[in-house]
């Protein structure tokens, strides 16, 4: 029986919907089942950030750190509007103890035990050595040291800190990032399908026989495909175990990780790296001009079907953290927004979440008759390098001759120079007089060069259509709808931009049945 499909790629979060655009490049027929939205759960939820993974090193996971860090900048060339870099400021203080789980703590304990977990200057400074030298760099500066008694880094912070080492790493829209790969796949031929769940799967005379069920219909529908790939993400245990049926042991590590956002707490575009008492990291990141995001925590979840909530505990650890470093101390009252999302790591057996690997694994299961791939961890950074090494595995089973092809190749709006953002930002304000300098440089951190596909021939204010708050019209609305699978005001407002954060309860709620008219519209018009 020839299957519908080559691939059904279950779960459109990053690792899916980087999959399915590599596979469907090189030629394979490819449907992608998302039960939700797109990068709903966990690839929405992270701390946006396209890094090597510093604090890796301290558990000699140096292929993972040195394929991240080679990854940052192809990445930095294919999607400049969504991607860009930044420094990082590491705070130094001789108190600064490791996590004495990992393997770098209980070495040092073990030839120099005097020094009871802390962390010398020197063991830093060479980490940051190892960090700027193991992928090569052809963009980004390599690291430099700061005097916090004068520098304007410094401002804001207790005054025993004195010493800073400032390197480099970069920020992601990671919810973006998912949808402009599912974009991407689907101008190659990819069907993409959101709001469908896998609600079962056979194996019939070798071809994978697929229940879909519409979550906004109820309607189910059937399809056939050589492959299943289980990129289910929080999910994949339950999908392997319960609609696969696999007798497969891999198993699946839920790490839940928690953010706070603040008002804007610091006078520059910088990042920071905070040491705890504790031996864990955080980041101060600066958020969306106006505010800053806190994380995170990691803690185990045990159940995928909980949502994942920044709990009261988190919160209270997440601020007083922070506040060993302010000279100004921030309290709840200062929260004005947190987020939580669940990492599926591959159960290794660390004796922590924090030590668990963030390394992918990817296990391929024919014990159905008809092969299976499962997709275990990752980190949104290395997610391109996971769909070509699942690529590998599906070549394994499937006749794909065709090579690699994804490095440094645009995404949807990135075809412009990596250095090019300001340029692009002039040029779409001068065609659209109208636009605010704000406005245009969050269109273009949006949608790249497609900023001016999405306003179209608009000459003035009015051509846009109705407001509904903080620079947000109809006419962007209307193209998320038909270009980017929005579908209510949650995917708009928190997952293809961040302007929940500016716009009021009672605008969200207008937004929302706006988009619900223009889909009955839609839907109606189909049916005649």
């Amino acid at each position: 029986m020839e299957p519908d499909f080559d691939l059904l790629i279950i779960g459109g979060g990053i690792n899916g919907c980087g999959i399915a655009r590599d596979a469907t490049g090189r030629g394979l027929r490819v449907c992608l089942a998302e039960m939700n939205d797109l990068g709903s759960a966990t690839s929405a939820s992270s701390t946006k950030l396209f890094h090597g993974g510093l604090r890796y090193l301290e558990y000699f996971e140096f292929r993972l750190v040195r394929e991240a860090l080679i990854e940052r900048e192809n990445l930095l060339r294919a999607m400049p509007h969504i991607s860009w870099p930044m420094r990082f400021v590491l705070p130094y203080h001789e108190s600064m103890r490791f996590d004495m789980s990992t393997p770098t703590s209980k070495l040092l304990g073990a030839v120099m035990p005097w020094m009871k977990g802390r962390r010398p200057a020197w063991l830093i400074r060479l980490g940051l050595f190892l960090y700027d030298n193991l992928g090569g760099r052809e963009i980004l500066p390599g690291t430099t040291n700061l005097d916090l008694r004068d520098a304007p880094e410094g401002n804001g912070l207790k005054d025993h800190f004195e010493k800073a080492y400032e390197y480099s790493d970069c920020w992601v829209e990671d919810s973006r990032l998912v949808v402009l790969n599912a974009r991407d796949a689907e101008i190659r031929g990819a069907d993409v399908r959101t709001r469908t769940k896998v609600i079962g799967a056979d194996v019939e005379d070798g071809v994978w026989s697929v229940v879909l069920e519409d979550s906004a219909t109820g309607v189910t529908s059937t399809v056939t495909a050589a492959m299943v790939v289980n990129a289910a993400g929080p999910w994949v245990g339950d999908v392997l175990r319960g609609t696969l049926k696999s007798n497969s042991q891999a198993g699946v590590r839920l790490v839940r990780g928690s953010h706070i956002v603040t008002k804007k707490l610091f006078d520059h575009d910088k990042c920071y790296f905070f040491q705890g008492t504790d031996g864990r990291i955080i980041f101060a990141i600066p958020y969306e001009n106006d505010f800053t995001v806190i994380g995170t925590t990691d803690n185990d979840h045990p159940d995928a079907s909980v949502t994942p909530e920044c709990t009261p505990e988190e919160q209270d650890y997440l601020i007083n953290f922070i506040n060993e470093y302010l000279q100004a101390p921030i309290s709840a009252a200062d929260v004005v927004w947190t987020y939580s999302g669940v990492r599926p790591l591959y159960d290794d057996g660390a004796s922590s979440a924090s030590a668990a690997t963030r390394d992918y694994v990817l296990k391929l299961d024919e014990g159905r008759g008809a092969p299976a791939l499962n997709v275990f961890g990752g980190k949104i950074t290395t997610y391109r390098c996971l769909a070509e090494s699942a690529l590998e595995k599906i070549q394994e089973v499937l006749p794909v001759d065709a090579k690699p092809w994804t490095a440094r190749v645009p995404l949807p709006g990135g075809d412009f120079p990596v250095d090019g953002v300001d340029a692009l930002i002039r040029q779409t304000k001068g065609s659209f007089p109208f636009l605010t300098d704000a406005w245009a440089a969050r269109l273009v951190k949006a949608y790249g060069t497609e900023a001016k596909d999405m306003l179209g021939d608009a000459a003035t204010l009015k051509d846009l259509g109705t407001g509904f708050g903080a620079d947000l019209y109809q006419a962007e609305v209307q193209w998320l709808i038909e270009n980017e699978y929005v579908r209510a005001a949650d995917d708009v407002v928190w997952r293809r931009s961040k302007l929940g954060l500016r716009m009021t309860a009672a605008q969200i709620s207008t937004l929302d049945a706006w988009i619900k008219g223009q889909l009955t519209a839609l839907q109606n018009a189909a049916a005649e």
